[in-house]
């Protein structure tokens, strides 16, 4: 008996509550990293969840402004504010 009886034909696609999420594109994690001014080394927040390299940020202390790739180092150690890199294919 157990569930095997609950399924009609046995398939567990008819299970009410399964579900499969397939993704069109696929994440890989790269590393961590820091965000920093590159003129004055000042931490820089990022305000959004997400970013991307072109994502314009801005420096709250000498106000430098440019894409987050400039602002990004994967240099050891790691400095606040710490982000994760994801790479999308």
């Amino acid at each position: 008996m157990g569930i095997e009886s609950a399924r009609p034909e046995g398939r567990a696609e008819d299970l009410a509550g399964l579900h499969e999420e397939r993704l069109t594109q696929r994440t890989g994690w790269l590393g961590m990293g820091s965000l920093a001014c590159p003129t004055c080394d000042a931490p820089t927040p990022l305000l959004g969840a997400r970013a991307t390299p072109t994502t314009p940020l801005g420096c709250p202390y000498c106000a430098h402004s440019g894409p987050a790739r400039e602002f990004l180092s994967l240099a050891e150690p790691h400095r606040a504010p710490r982000v994760n890199i994801y790479v999308r294919v």
